[in-house]
């Protein structure tokens, strides 16, 4: 996943029509639809149900798209701090060649950044959950979290998951510091993952 590829794909995250469409078949698509990710052109396509059947299957994308998954699941563990990370809200992203790259949100959009893949092997060597971590389309996503948010939280979530936290924070920050707004609505985000998918596993 380039930068340039990230940042249309954000773009559209954050795009809200009156009628949305599927990208594959041009139907309507009720608004909890699923992504597909086109690996051709760097694009997340909205999927309608029918489409979405038919991409459940690997071979049906032909090498180009891959459907994002629907769920995801709070991890209790590894520390992500032993990735390095510089600031408080990121998620990683697996290549297909299995490099890790770090996205870093921010009003602009996102800075990216390759992770030490010594690092990352040792990680993932604690965590089946991040070994199992699908390329493109699934992310670690972790936050350090605020006093009020019950702590830091990391998440292995659909991409689209990201995307849509990174057109939140655009869409919510002011100021040099974001404003006390965009922090209410990234703790309002990741209280909505827990409603959509589920208590901590244990199995991580």
């Amino acid at each position: 996943m380039t930068a340039g590829a990230l940042q249309r794909a954000i773009r559209r995250a954050g795009q809200r029509t009156a009628v949305e469409r599927c990208g594959m078949c041009a139907g309507t698509v009720n608004p909890e639809h699923r992504h597909v990710w086109d690996e051709q052109d760097g694009e997340l396509l909205c999927a309608c149900t029918p489409c979405s059947l038919l991409f459940e299957r690997d071979a049906a994308g032909a090498g180009r798209y891959q459907l994002v998954p629907a769920r995801g699941r709070r991890l209790t563990g590894p520390p992500a701090g032993e990735l390095g990370v510089p600031v408080g809200l990121v998620f990683f992203v697996k290549q297909r060649d299995g490099r890790v790259l770090g996205h870093y949100p921010s009003p602009l959009g996102t800075t990216e950044s390759e992770i030490d893949a010594g690092a990352w092997r040792t990680v993932e060597a604690r965590s089946p959950a991040l070994a199992e971590l699908k390329p493109r389309v699934e992310a670690l996503l972790v936050w350090t979290g605020t006093p009020h948010s019950g702590g830091a939280q990391q998440w292995v979530v659909p991409v689209d998951d990201c995307f849509r936290l990174v057109a939140l924070i655009r869409r919510h920050w002011t100021g040099m510091s974001g404003g006390s707004a965009v922090w209410r609505a990234i703790a309002g985000f990741f209280d909505d993952l827990g409603r959509r998918h589920g208590r901590p596993s244990g199995n991580d």
